[in-house]
């Protein structure tokens, strides 16, 4: 097992896709056809996918309220069974049959699964059984690569005692791109970037994502998305894309990049 800490980069490629939830329902043949074009490039893929409308809609059916704070959910305990058998029991097992009638070898996966995740509480009194990723299993994510595999990723964890834990899935996607020293982290939402007064910005730095965090332009579920994405260009992943379903959008790098 290995943390998330930057090493020497590879020839070999590794791209990290995070899948939104919003994202899901709308995926097409043409979409799954870039993965295939990808692997053929030689191009090793994890996917890591959330699933907040389908959370939403099962917290909805059990008179559960639900909260965000800072672009995270605040888990309750009666949350946390709900977003578990969500995510893990049909969110995840939906997508990754897609992959497989796509004719892309694909397994699906939670922190549970070969001790995928070391978690402890992100922070228990601010957002409950919300987790933070100590470590990664790193080892079990090359073996399935190895054999031509996309692993498909939850956002689910759990304590070392078992404790259930909601992980932010940006957050997810961040801590495993970093700890497989990925070449790039894309983030798939429905949002096809990062929009200024109604302009997608196609490159930007870490010092204009800051200002705009200060002064509002970057809001609510964008926020853990681009300090996800600062978090990985810190540590060494050359470049974060925040894209929309055909891949493009803006991409985020340091600022000395655009000199």
């Amino acid at each position: 097992m290995t943390t998330y800490k930057s090493m020497q980069h590879t020839d070999h490629k590794t791209i990290v896709i995070k899948l939104g939830g919003s994202m899901l329902k709308g995926l097409n043949a043409e979409f799954f056809e870039n993965f295939k074009k990808m692997q053929q490039a030689g191009i090793d893929i994890i996917i890591v996918h959330g699933g907040g409308p389908a959370i939403n809609q099962a917290l909805k059916s059990a008179n559960v309220e639900t909260t965000t704070k800072n672009g995270i959910r605040v888990t309750s305990s009666k949350a946390v069974e709900i977003v578990q058998s969500t995510l893990i029991g049909k969110v995840n097992p939906v997508l990754t049959h897609q992959l497989n009638v796509a004719g892309i070898k694909a397994l699906g996966l939670s922190g549970y699964d070969g001790s995928l995740f070391n978690c402890s509480f992100l922070d228990e009194k601010e957002y409950g059984y919300v987790g933070n990723i100590e470590a990664v299993n790193t080892e079990l994510l090359k073996t399935l690569l190895a054999e031509k595999i996309i692993p498909v990723v939850s956002c689910f964890g759990a304590t070392s005692d078992g404790i259930p834990l909601n992980i932010n899935g940006d957050t997810v996607a961040s801590k495993v791109a970093l700890s497989m020293n990925a070449d790039s982290l894309l983030l798939v939402t429905d949002t096809p970037g990062i929009k200024i007064e109604e302009e997608v910005q196609i490159s930007v730095n870490p010092e204009q994502i800051k200002e705009w965090i200060n002064s509002g332009d970057i809001y609510g579920g964008m926020i853990p998305k681009v300090q996800a994405a600062v978090d990985c260009l810190n540590e060494g992943i050359p470049t974060v894309q925040i894209v929309g379903s055909k891949l493009v959008g803006t991409t985020i790098q340091r600022k000395e990049v655009f000199a």
